[in-house]
């Protein structure tokens, strides 16, 4: 039997709890069953108890078997010598004696309704894409939303802690990480990575001091793609370069290198070239951007900050020397959307809490008024019976899927928990 397994039943109260009889005959009551910790050695942190009428504080440890029990390690462990009780599912006699444990042991398997196990080993039985594939349908609404919302600021906390690591390599110059995660996104999955290193890679002063020449920044960041490495007649492609290699002797620049732009299953209007130009456009264009961003609170004002289009050259080109059609390639809605999902809140989010404010509140509240996303993850689960109505919901079920439907952790799931019940 699993640990998640044991922890679920002690944590919901999921045994018959009166007469409690340790393996070696000691009587225990449970006055509270303590506070799970999800650590290295997952415990139940200050539980109480009676054991032979003496009243013990301390920690709670599980195991599937009594033989799996390590005294000697968790005697070394400070964090569990204050253990009081070994709960395990089954206890294999011949390994573990009073002898040899002075800590008693509680055999669960006793005291559970075989009925649970059955429903248990149903849920852990593997299907075509997830545990409870069949039984989303039936799972209470307080799991569908309350759960969801959970998920979402879960998702938040994660968003916020790469943040902080990115903070930590630009000396807290949040204008910096802004520009590093609104790259990464003008990327998308393709050449999100690849922008967010170049990014990276020119100092944001740089950037602050070129920004009256949407030219100039648009030279730096194609340079630094690697965009302007080969040779071509074009008259826009020589005066790029041209410029790129003057910043580069002006700053000392010495550019890294990378892994070359995509452009594979990408349509036009997401060439990595028309997204750098926008890019280069929008931070000539936004010179505050950092606190307007800040301040965001519609989507409405996202569509008018990100209301950007490509520099001249390329309305009438996708790539160099390679005329097109007249088009101003501005950003989507759908795009700027994408932007207050992956970028936005979770930088919001990130700062407010560095101030020591809440921020929850405003996110879900931005969240809701976002369309779903359309993924294969998401699809999925509204086949299986969920319902996507906005964007928190596609980030909490691709959170649900990532953290814990792939970890088998179903038990620590509000849906696991509401199958079982």
């Amino acid at each position: 039997m699993k640990k998640a397994f044991l922890h679920y039943l002690w944590k919901f109260k999921k045994f018959d709890t009166l007469d409690l009889v340790s393996v070696h005959k000691e009587q225990i009551s449970i006055i509270d069953l303590g506070s799970y910790l999800e650590s290295e050695n997952p415990i139940f942190f200050n539980a109480q108890l009676v054991i032979n009428h003496q009243k013990w504080a301390g920690n709670v440890l599980m195991y599937p078997k009594s033989s799996d029990i390590t005294v000697l390690e968790n005697a070394l462990d400070p964090s569990l010598q204050s253990t009081i009780l070994y709960v395990v599912w089954l206890h294999d006699l011949a390994s573990c004696t009073k002898e040899n444990s002075e800590i008693p042991i509680l055999e669960l398997q006793t005291y559970v309704n075989p009925e649970i196990v059955s429903s248990y080993q149903l849920l852990m039985t593997p299907k075509s894409w997830i545990y409870c594939q069949k039984d989303l349908k039936n799972s209470s609404n307080w799991a569908r939303t309350d759960w969801l919302e959970k998920l979402f600021l879960e998702r938040l906390e994660q968003k916020t802690a790469t943040i902080r690591a990115l903070l930590a390599t630009t000396r807290n110059d949040w204008e910096a990480v802004l520009f590093c995660l609104v790259a990464k996104n003008f990327g998308l999955n393709i050449n999100g990575s690849l922008f967010y290193q170049i990014a990276q890679s020119i100092p944001f002063t740089i950037l602050r001091k070129e920004s009256n020449a949407p030219e100039n920044l648009e030279a730096l960041l194609f340079g630094f793609a690697g965009l302007l490495d080969s040779e071509n007649q074009d008259g826009y492609f020589a005066d790029l370069k041209f410029r790129y290699f003057y910043l580069l002797h002006k700053y000392q620049l010495e550019p890294p290198t990378l892994e070359p732009v995509q452009y594979a299953k990408l349509r036009p209007d997401n060439f990595p070239n028309i997204r750098l130009s926008q890019l280069a456009n929008l931070y000539s264009n936004q010179h505050n951007l950092f606190s307007k961003i800040i301040e965001l609170d519609t989507l409405e004002f996202a569509y008018t900050l990100f209301d950007v289009a490509v520099s001249p050259y390329w309305k009438t080109h996708y790539g160099f020397g390679k005329e097109s059609s007249f088009k101003p390639k501005k950003i989507s809605k759908s795009f700027v959307d994408l932007l207050v999902i992956n970028t936005i809140i979770p930088f919001q989010f990130a700062y407010r809490s560095s101030l020591g404010q809440d921020a929850s509140r405003e996110s879900i509240s931005l969240m809701r008024k976002i369309s779903p996303e359309k993924n294969s993850v998401v699809t999925k689960f509204v086949a299986f019976g969920m319902t996507a109505a906005d964007a928190l919901d596609s980030q909490s079920l691709l959170q649900l899927k990532k953290e814990y439907c792939l970890k088998s952790k179903c038990l620590d799931c509000a849906i696991g928990v509401a199958v079982l019940q």
